[in-house]
């Protein structure tokens, strides 16, 4: 693998234009291609083979007016009016709604069955949009077209908003602008890192690069595909830590090389040759983890991984080329820092060379020494911020739980407030009357009976497709969409009616689709589990080495759960997080929270396992190889982990609580794993292993192919430890 990195590295240094050129052509080729396309996003939350998939797909053959999208218009007049004051206003939003394409039909607040459709005060009111595509087909664009007709009401005092299925799942959800803060800070961390402004604005180029790349090909994809609106955003938060990563990395790489004495090229050359093999590696195993959540089995989660797999890509195709370019034009001007003079020089080459006398060094010795308290300690820190997702509870998020400033979150609260919670639950009872079961005559009895349910508010009256042969009856709970009472009362029902009875609705597919993420959860982490010890037993020639990186991994991702939960489930610190309310955890998280941390977190290990298997390899001294390993890498991957951590938490701004939920869990793990899992539990771990943590059994040693990341050339091979350094350690 180092020499393919090499070579590849090479062939972009030596052509540096044609490279550059390359990208640029790629950029213009992409971006205007998906400006042209457009993006269609869709959120498709259907669980395979679940029972209300079944029954979307029957009225969708049978009743298609039943399957169609629908949306609400929601109005409200100030306190102490009804609505009817302002009814010519109102009906003249209603008119422009009917204009809108796809909508197939629309019934105001005052026209047939007005009491159904205004409060009981007189002051809310609802126009129900039907659509004839299903809600996940609705165009942003139509959504847009729908504000736009019942914009002008609001000249005459009243609120109107937008609520309902379609417009919950096509919503664009706003931005905070606070990414644009994420980067300049990753920017002043740079320079602080490398003290110079050329090398700290190389990896933040780069990775806006892969992201813009990654954002246009996401936009394609989604033309040949159902992509998750969600998809952008993970891709890019995701693409930006890692972006920025891979390219200092082989930066920091370059410049160790430079200082210990090596020429332009030939430090470009092996520093591709090492961090670019490893950032290969890393980079895929972060494409393995997300392409596994299409073993979930749900479309939208699928999209999201291939997403984010494909910005990922970008960013290791940037540094494997782009960067050795950019690095051969710029020379020493990423190399040089200002007023480093020749004193200085040779005192940062001596610590290359020598690092038994940094603090990482000493820090490692000093775990290494006494491993046991130290893995213990660790150990118990990370199980104590993990105790909270003991108490974890998940479903999937609703309008009520969207960013406060939303048209669907205002419109929501507005219709719980005049109909009450269960209004935004709706459910479908679809009765397929060709199957043996309940009959046309037996549907009267059938709405009775479901009515009678304690979680039931009304059932409405049943609509019969124009064959006969199947029956609709629109349902209520008493309860909100995301209420553990509504999963109850579906779950009653399903067990009350016949066999030929079905239900279905948003609400009833988003509650399939939350089961099917927990009963998928562990085969998911299983598998991610097995494939990335595989992959490192490939490349580090041991089982105790994946093994224990399995294990620590799980450990920090605990903790990460852990946080998420105390914060937006039990409420603590939410104020500093800009919630105002608890919140449970919305059930795709615990999927993708595991695929990237877990992907991020083998990435830190990789870059710095590698290093200490180049030293161990130098030197045959376990405990030595990692405080060495640690000593030349740590302030590389804490730069790194930091740069990552600020990165994730500009999206904690984000106005949508589930963007907020993901920028926490994933900066969370970050600091966990680069504090106290590298820091504290590696070295003792290995302290504790010895040299049975590169024993691989000789069967296995015949059988699997070499793959070398950070093989050293003679020009950059670690300098052995002296017999005095190794007495004092020793000491």
């Amino acid at each position: 693998m180092n020499r393919l990195t090499r070579r590849i590295g090479d062939a972009s240094a030596r052509r540096p234009w044609v490279t550059i050129a390359a990208w640029v052509a790629a950029l213009v080729l992409v971006l205007p291609l998906a400006g042209l396309a457009g993006a269609s996003f869709v959120d498709d939350l259907v669980a395979p083979g679940s029972q209300s998939e079944e029954a979307m797909e029957l009225l969708e053959e049978r009743f298609p007016e039943a399957s169609g999208g629908s949306a609400m218009a929601v109005f409200a007049a100030p306190e102490g009016e009804r609505i009817d004051r302002h009814r010519p206003a109102i009906e003249a939003a209603v008119a422009r709604i009917a204009e809108v394409a796809h909508v197939a039909a629309v019934t105001g607040p005052f026209g047939e069955g007005g009491e159904v459709t205004v409060s009981s005060d007189g002051r809310i009111g609802y126009a129900q949009v039907a659509f004839d595509v299903p809600s996940m087909e609705v165009d942003p664009e139509h959504i847009d077209a729908l504000e736009g007709a019942i914009a002008p009401v609001r000249g005459d005092g009243v609120v109107a908003e937008l609520g309902g299925d379609a417009v919950f799942i096509n919503g664009e959800t706003p931005t905070s602008g606070a990414e644009a803060a994420g980067l300049l800070t990753a920017l002043v961390i740079l320079v602080v890192a490398f003290g110079t402004v050329v090398a700290a604005l190389v990896p933040i180029a780069l990775a806006l690069v892969a992201v813009a790349a990654g954002l246009g090909g996401i936009t394609l994809l989604s033309n040949t595909m159902n992509v998750s609106s969600a998809a952008p955003t993970i891709g890019a938060m995701i693409g930006l830590g890692v972006g920025i990563d891979y390219a200092l990395f082989v930066v920091a790489r370059y410049r160790e090389n430079r200082t210990a004495g090596q020429d332009h090229r030939t430090a470009l050359s092996n520093a591709m040759a090492s961090s670019g093999a490893a950032v290969l590696f890393a980079g895929g195993t972060v494409v393995v983890a997300m392409t596994a959540l299409a073993l979930t089995g749900l479309g939208f989660l699928t999209s999201i991984g291939l997403s984010t797999s494909l910005i990922v890509l970008f960013a290791v195709a940037a540094a494997l080329t782009l960067l050795p370019a950019l690095l051969s034009l710029l020379g020493d001007r990423v190399h040089r820092r200002r007023g480093a003079g020749p004193r200085r020089r040779r005192s940062r080459a001596r610590r290359v060379k020598e690092p038994q006398g940094s603090g990482w060094w000493r820090f490692a010795h000093r775990v290494s020494g006494r491993p046991w308290p130290y893995l213990l300690a660790a150990s118990a820190a990370l199980l104590v911020l993990a105790l909270p997702s003991l108490r974890m509870e998940t479903g999937f998020p609703d309008a009520g739980d969207d960013a406060p400033g939303s048209t669907h979150r205002r419109a929501y609260e507005l219709l719980a407030e005049g109909f009450g919670p269960g209004f935004n639950a709706p459910l479908l009872i679809v009765a397929d009357l060709r199957s043996p079961g309940v009959d046309a005559e037996g549907v009267p009895a059938l709405s009775r009976l479901v009515a009678a349910d304690p979680g039931v508010a009304s059932v409405g009256e049943a609509r019969v497709s124009a064959a006969g042969d199947t029956v609709v009856l629109p349902t209520l709970p008493t309860t909100a969409p995301a209420d553990a009472a509504t999963s109850d009362t579906l779950a009653r029902i399903r067990d009350m009616v016949p066999d030929n009875v079905a239900v279905s609705g948003l609400t009833a597919m988003t509650d399939d689709l939350t089961r099917q993420l927990s009963d998928t959860l562990p085969v998911f982490i299983a598998a991610i589990i097995v494939v990335s010890c595989l992959l490192l037993m490939l490349v580090f020639r041991s089982v105790a080495v994946p093994l224990k990186a399995a294990v620590v991994n799980l450990l920090s991702i605990g903790g990460a759960y852990g946080v998420v939960v105390a914060v937006f489930q039990w409420g603590w610190l939410g104020g500093l997080f800009g919630l105002d309310e608890t919140l449970p955890i919305a059930s795709p998280m615990p999927t993708i929270f595991f695929a990237v941390l877990f992907g991020l977190s083998m990435d830190y290990e990789v870059f710095l396992l590698s290093r200490v298997r180049e030293e161990y390899e130098a030197t045959g001294d376990p405990v030595e190889s990692v405080a060495r390993g640690m000593a030349v890498t740590g302030r590389v991957i804490t730069s790194a982990a930091l740069i990552m951590t600020v990165v994730f938490l500009s999206f904690v701004a984000n106005p949508s609580p589930l963007v907020k939920m993901m920028g926490l869990g994933l900066a969370t793990a970050v600091v966990l794993d680069a504090t106290i899992v590298r820091m504290v539990l590696v070295p003792a771990s290995m302290a504790l292993l010895g040299r049975a943590a590169w024993w691989l059994p000789r069967p296995l040693q015949r059988r699997l192919p070499k793959i070398h990341l950070d093989r050293p050339t003679p020009a950059e091979a670690p300098v052995a430890p002296r017999a005095e350094d190794l007495a004092q350690r020793r000491t």
